[in-house]
């Protein structure tokens, strides 16, 4: 163990202690050896008494220990299914006060990555910071043009302070993938490294503009939620600077309400922003905490949301993405079988489980919240009382899923917060079967087939010449050994000469059948054949 490591870790123990929290200590696996010890510490005798409330001293705790800590803080806070309200209540104050450091240092370093003054590049910059985060703080100034626009800067020194506890989380991940018994579906180490992933990404605020800017032409011509625009030749790694937003903060219900906010269609258009970013865009804002949304307001009846802080998004593979959407809906229509087969084909359940014994649980859970009217049903109970199954089958924990689950609790408890009377689900499921039907429609699979057309040519073309090497390798003594492999490809070959035949067959077929329709006077044979011609290029597309 790094001698730096473990003095991370004494330091982490003091702080517990310090602020009365020296029983979670006694729980820690990696004080269990030396547990004495912590009965020799002077803080654990004359440490401050337990007067104060548990979750204000553990959100001096988690400030005290620094950003990483503070972001799992701030990750906790949003689910309010786990947590008791107090606690829930105490660390949702991580998003917005954590202690700046200076204008002055603020400054340092804009004029150290601009390469001039800050008085040469702004009309006017604020010392004061607006807001103070875990990894970075931002500043009011204006351009030499007049336009209002805020600077993030990244907080001196924070890749090493991160890298060092980053060391002191794996070694935590370690310990408990070891000796704890539930490390194996909660996967701990594997959960770290995504937790890195996000963390250093974080760091580059040349990322953070780059997700903002694609976020924005996602939303150009939206009614829903506005996207501050970036200023690109005032940004670097470690600055940012991007448009100035004069919303309502979401968190503030008083004047939404003063200003006749229409809360109904706000919390709806919040359901529709998320489900539209994670299905349609395949790209969605994983961070939408109360600190980083606005209302903009000015036409009470039609509010639109303004997003900031775009450090941390989410994306999902295909195959993760169909297996979701179809979830959902399976969910929804209470067809619990089919979220049975759809966890053990997606592999987020082991590939021996059983469907019988699964679908049995699964309806347990289910039917007796789907007794309510859909309006009380919440979304983020539902998903706990499914997690609570897993244990049962040993689901792992899906890393690239944990983004989106903590967005989604984090809308709906938003929502509700906003509109109680949400349905979330009469809400999400039209946009979850229209995009289902986008993705089977025939215009979609011509447009792949148009966009895999290149490829497809190319790789026909290269066939004779792999197929001859081939050949002439195998009757090569010294290549007997991959016999199986020239078989094995011979068969792949086959198979794209088999691929190639059904499309070639299923083009033509579909030509036929519309030419058919717009000359012929008796319709149902082309009915038929475009028909056909569809099934075909739909097998070949599953085939591939």
């Amino acid at each position: 163990m790094k001698l730096r490591v473990l003095a991370r870790l004494v330091q982490i123990q003091h702080v517990l202690v310090k602020h009365g929290l020296d029983d979670f200590v006694r729980e820690t696996h990696l004080y269990r050896p030396l547990r004495f010890l912590l009965f020799l510490y002077p803080g654990t005798w004359f440490g401050p008494r337990r007067s104060t409330p548990l979750g204000e001293r553990l959100r001096l705790a988690l400030e005290a220990l620094g950003p990483i800590f503070v972001k799992f803080g701030q990750t906790l806070s949003t689910r309010r299914d786990l947590l008791p309200p107090d606690i829930a209540d105490e660390l949702s104050k991580l998003q917005d006060r954590v202690p700046p450091f200076s204008g002055t240092m603020a400054r340092e370093a804009i004029e150290r990555s601009l390469g001039r003054p800050v008085a040469r590049i702004f009309a006017s910059f604020d010392e004061t910071p607006l807001a103070a985060a875990s990894i970075a703080q931002v500043h009011a100034a204006r351009l030499e043009n007049g336009r209002e626009v805020v600077v993030k800067v990244l907080r001196p020194g924070m890749r090493t302070l991160i890298e060092k506890d980053l060391e002191v989380l794996y070694l935590l991940a370690g310990l408990a993938q070891a000796y704890w018994r539930e490390a194996r579906r909660l996967r701990p180490v594997e959960l770290v490294a995504e937790y890195e992933k996000t963390v250093i990404d974080e760091l580059d605020l040349m990322r953070e503009a780059a997700n903002a800017a694609q976020l924005r032409r996602n939303f150009a011509h939206s009614d829903m939620l506005y996207v501050p625009e970036v200023f690109w030749d005032y940004c670097r790694t470690d600055v940012m600077v991007m448009e100035r937003i004069r919303g309502i903060p979401i968190s503030d219900m008083a004047r939404l309400r003063a200003a006749g906010t229409d809360f109904a269609r706000l919390a709806e258009n919040g359901v529709r922003i998320f489900f539209t970013q994670v299905f349609r865009h395949n790209f969605f804002h994983a961070d939408m905490h109360p600190g980083n949304i606005f209302v903009l307001a000015d036409d009470p009846a039609r509010p639109r949301y303004a997003a900031i802080d775009f450090g941390i998004m989410g994306t999902l593979n295909p195959r993760d993405q169909h297996y979701l959407a179809e979830n959902f809906l399976a969910v929804f229509e209470r067809d619990y079988r089919r979220v049975a087969v759809l966890h053990v084909e997606s592999g987020w359940v082991p590939a021996g489980t059983r469907v019988d014994e699964m679908e049995s649980a699964i309806r347990t859970v289910c039917e007796p919240i789907f007794d309510r009217p859909l309006a009380d049903i919440s979304f983020g109970h539902l998903l706990l009382r499914l997690f609570e199954i897993s244990r049962r089958f040993n689901m792992p924990i899906q890393p690239q899923l944990m983004l989106l689950q903590k967005t989604l609790f984090n809308i709906e408890g938003l929502g509700r917060e906003l509109y109680p009377q949400l349905d979330i689900w009469n809400t999400a499921t039209p946009i979850l079967r229209e995009w289902m039907r986008e993705r089977v429609s025939v215009g979609r699979l011509w447009k792949s087939l148009k966009r895999q057309l290149p490829d497809i040519i190319e790789s026909i073309q290269a066939l004779p010449a792999v197929f001859t090497q081939s050949v002439r390798r195998v009757h090569e003594p010294e290549t007997h050994p991959e016999v199986a492999a020239v078989i094995l490809l011979r068969e792949e070959m086959r198979a794209a000469a088999r691929r190639r035949d059904v499309v070639i067959v299923g083009a033509t077929v579909l030509l036929g059948g519309l030419v058919w329709l717009a000359i012929a006077p008796v319709a149902w044979p082309g009915w038929a054949l475009t028909a056909a011609g569809v099934l075909g290029l739909l097998v070949a597309y599953r085939w591939s």
